[in-house]
């Protein structure tokens, strides 16, 4: 057996340890004991829930950090164009649709990566697609890219899918839905090989913002975000005003150096 002194001394982590974690990983840390505690309440392993007596970790809120479109771009231009030549391997094409859908909906990567092809209506100007975002939630999204639209039509076609996931993971098309690390690891291959550093949910902020800038309405980009409450979106909002104030310092600097 261990002496407790030997478990404690090799294995516990000092009690300052979670100071150095960020606020964000405190606070899943509580949900996951919290959660816990709440199951051996129910079964009666617990009287009470000593979690209620600790208080919620705050989490402060950071503005999002979309990429630019030009980075986005030279990216998606990386893998292939918009008219990919004949011989064009699937897995590439795929991989330029896969992505673009992610930007031009404004998807969450693991929800492109959920995608059947079931879930596509694409009725002549009036193209859709479903989405299944957290919380068992569905949305639908206009897809108003005329671009777009010839691709993934191109391929549909390629692949020969009448059914089943939209992106997979085998090139024969016989493979489950593509998985997000997968997904992950093939976007930063691409942004390596195009000079850029650009996360991949950086996409759907970007398209958020593209939007904003465009003057369409909080509630529109929410709608078309998945977001439960407004309150998140605003941040591409706060984000628009600091974009603003970055271009009026710009000019200020440009007339004062003039002045001079």
């Amino acid at each position: 057996m261990f002496s407790p002194t030997v478990v404690g001394s090799a294995r516990a982590p000092p009690r300052s340890a979670l100071v150095w974690l960020s606020p964000a990983s405190r606070k899943r840390k509580r949900a996951a004991v919290a959660s816990f505690a709440k199951w051996a309440v129910r079964h009666n392993l617990l009287a009470a829930n000593p979690m209620d007596r600790i208080d919620t970790v705050k989490v402060p809120k950071r503005l999002p950090r979309p990429a630019a479109a030009a980075d986005v771009a030279k990216v998606l231009a990386v893998i292939c164009s918009r008219r990919p030549r004949k011989d064009l391997p699937l897995d590439r094409l795929r991989d330029r649709v896969l992505f673009e859908t992610a930007y031009v909906c404004g998807a969450r990567a693991s929800e492109v990566c959920g995608l059947y092809v079931e879930d596509l209506d694409l009725r002549l100007d009036d193209e859709h697609v479903r989405v299944h975002g957290k919380g068992g939630s569905v949305r639908t999204v206009l897809l108003d890219d005329r671009g777009y639209v010839t691709l993934l039509k191109l391929y549909l076609y390629r692949a020969g899918y009448s059914a089943g996931p939209l992106f997979r993971a085998s090139i024969n098309g016989r493979g489950g839905p593509l998985s997000y690390d997968a997904a992950h690891h093939r976007w930063q291959t691409y942004c390596a090989q195009a000079g850029v550093e650009i996360d991949i949910h950086q996409l759907r902020h970007a398209h958020a913002t593209e939007l904003i800038n465009a003057g369409v309405s909080i509630e529109a980009v929410r709608r078309r975000l998945g977001h439960a409450s407004t309150e998140t979106t605003q941040l591409y909002a706060l984000l628009d005003d600091k974009i603003a104030d970055a271009e009026i310092r710009a000019a200020r600097r440009r007339r004062d150096h003039a002045s001079n």
